[in-house]
């Protein structure tokens, strides 16, 4: 039996990444000492930190927009696969090459492909409602 997703079904993980993406963003860009095993030295390691953070919370604010307009609800949920799943696989090759890191990035990683696999099973559901672009 297929049946039609809800709308909560399709936006459920962009609202969660939301809720996560945006607090580890400041953390990111204001102290990551804070919560992670990270020091920075240099102006430019802060400069990068500080464009994660933008980073993060230009994605958070499309997803937001998704969440509100159907009508970029499919861009916010390609691009909130494409974040998560970049991040975990990104982390998963980190740690072949670099060793296995702090429990909290540990967790980060599953909840990554968890948010990003959920996505693309959105995406691919046979009877998505999604605005025609």
């Amino acid at each position: 039996m297929d049946r039609k997703l809800k709308p909560i079904q399709q936006k459920i993980h962009l609202i969660i990444s939301i809720c996560i993406v945006i607090p580890v963003s400041f953390v990111y860009g204001v102290n990551p000492a804070s919560v992670f095993n990270i020091q920075l030295k240099t102006v430019d390691e802060h400069h990068f930190f500080k464009a994660v953070m933008g980073f993060y919370l230009g994605c958070a604010v499309l997803w937001v927009v998704g969440v509100f307009k159907q009508q970029y609800l499919k861009t916010a949920l390609i691009s909130n696969v494409v974040f998560m799943l970049g991040l975990g696989f990104g982390r998963v090759l980190s740690y072949f090459l670099d060793g296995i890191p702090t429990i909290g990035f540990l967790i980060g990683t599953i909840g990554e492909f968890c948010l990003g696999f959920y996505g693309l099973w959105v995406l691919t559901h046979k009877k998505s409602n999604f605005a025609k672009n």
